[in-house]
């Protein structure tokens, strides 16, 4: 690695190294119910009840739409995820969670955020966070955790990141002034 801190280098591999460290750690978590992080994945998109276009739960979970297609069966033999026709385009499927499991990723939501509780993160000073170019430590105002500013930052740079993320963000603000 660069011996500059702050090299892109660095921040490719702390963001890898958290990513594998932290789905090892959930994966754990989950194990005991049978669910994968890619299925846990999927249950956290659908769990705002709007539900998804398979292409959209496909890309956000960042799974193929042939492995998302078999994890997706698999949610429906459990009866956690069902599929619909969307009422709009009727070309496409959409996704959501049934009742049990609405239920169940409540449950496991539960257990997921007292794993990451127990990490501290949720203790994390703003300072720890990261320092915009100004030089200030980020927040997004009083009383916001700092794992919410973590994960707004990290949002932040998928944004910056992935043109097809900055496309459906944009057309969801609406028209420019």
């Amino acid at each position: 690695m660069s011996n500059v801190p702050g090299a892109p280098a660095d921040l490719l591999r702390s963001l890898t190294r958290a990513e594998r460290l932290l789905s090892r750690r959930l994966g754990a978590v989950l194990a005991d119910d049978a669910i994968s992080i890619e299925a846990w994945r999927v249950l956290c998109l659908l769990a705002d009840g709007q539900g998804h276009p398979m292409s959209e739960v496909s890309a956000e979970a960042s799974l193929p739409p042939g492995t998302l297609t078999k994890l997706v069966d698999q949610l429906v033999d459990r009866n956690l995820v069902f599929r619909r026709i969307d009422p709009i385009d009727r070309r496409r499927i959409r996704a959501y969670l049934t009742v049990r499991g609405r239920r169940e990723h409540a449950r496991l939501d539960e257990r997921v955020r007292a794993s990451i509780a127990e990490l501290g993160i949720t203790e994390m000073g703003v300072a720890e966070m990261g320092i915009t170019e100004m030089g200030v430590a980020e927040t997004s105002g009083p009383g916001t955790p700092p794992a919410a500013n973590l994960v707004r930052q990290l949002d932040d740079l998928i944004d910056r990141l992935d043109p097809a993320r900055q496309r459906v963000h944009a057309d969801a603000a609406g028209p420019h002034r």
